[in-house]
């Protein structure tokens, strides 16, 4: 049994899509494991969804590789990891390539895709499976890799290990800090009318681990994309009324519909309302 075999063979993956996502998750962490060979995570720390998921267990798929610099440098240069993760992933057996996606106007996201044809990675894993014949010939697995090059300031990073394709050290957010970055994303996605009902999943998901909110690191989020002025001082109280106005304008059956996909247990959205989470916002707690 190759590694990646027996990487995949922990999700005990069942149907077709089942199977899409244990390889797009194990693929996720050979990518994280060839920056480590690097000097990546001497600049840059891991967050977001997909570190929530592989570092503290949140039980839902997520797409996406998202860092942040530690220091802002607009030099920064994202081109120069993408032969490390080629070869890590073709050592493996696996055939995917790495893109730079062309930059925004005025972004501070770096991005790139890597890609890789789905029959033929089913091919590779699961030779014996006629699954990849129920594929069509051009159909891709995509991952973002995206790296916020002018990151807000105050966050707190910790180093964590994992063990396979092999024993490898990631810089990532501490759950403080990740939790500071998803109530930014639940408050500021409000302004472009985009729901995420990822967002509101993940949030359940820190409360219920008693996390609290690395309050300062929130307030520069906050600030850097104008969501409160530069002279307003974050407080807990107003943490809860940005919360509390934003849970009374979302679209739950929206939100619930973006989140389904990603999660095995849909009975848990069903309690999803304003009143159920204005409920559990009260009691959240703050690291000052």
């Amino acid at each position: 049994m190759t590694i990646i075999q027996q990487m995949i063979n922990k999700y005990d993956p069942i149907t077709l899509e089942d199977k899409k996502h244990a390889i797009k998750e194990v693929l996720q962490e050979v990518v994280l494991a060839g920056l480590s060979k690097t000097d990546f995570f001497t600049h840059a720390a891991f967050y977001g969804g997909t570190a929530l998921r592989i570092f503290y267990g949140m039980d839902r798929f997520s797409e996406d590789l998202d860092f942040s610099l530690l220091v802002a440098d607009d030099t920064f240069d994202i081109n120069k990891y993408f032969k490390p993760i080629s070869d890590i992933v073709k050592s493996l057996g696996l055939n995917f390539e790495v893109s730079k996606k062309d930059k925004a106007n005025g972004s501070n996201i770096d991005s790139a895709f890597i890609k890789g044809n789905t029959r033929e990675t089913l091919i590779t894993i699961y030779p014996d499976s006629a699954d990849s014949n129920r594929i069509i010939h051009n159909e891709k697995i995509i991952i973002k890799f995206e790296v916020d090059v002018n990151p807000p300031m105050y966050a707190d990073t910790e180093l964590k290990f994992r063990l396979l394709p092999f024993p490898y050290q990631v810089r990532v957010y501490d759950q403080k800090s990740l939790f500071a970055g998803k109530i930014h994303a639940v408050i500021a996605r409000s302004w472009k009318n985009r729901v995420k009902g990822r967002d509101l999943y993940d949030f359940i998901y820190y409360l219920s681990l008693d996390t609290k909110v690395n309050l300062k690191h929130l307030e520069a989020r906050l600030k850097q994309t104008k969501i409160i002025e530069k002279d307003v001082k974050l407080t807990r109280e107003l943490l809860i009324e940005l919360l509390q106005n934003r849970f009374d304008h979302i679209d739950y059956e929206i939100a619930k519909s973006d989140i389904k996909p990603f999660i095995k247990n849909q009975n848990n959205l069903d309690i999803w309302s304003s009143d159920f989470f204005k409920s559990i916002t009260k009691d959240i707690k703050v690291d000052l």
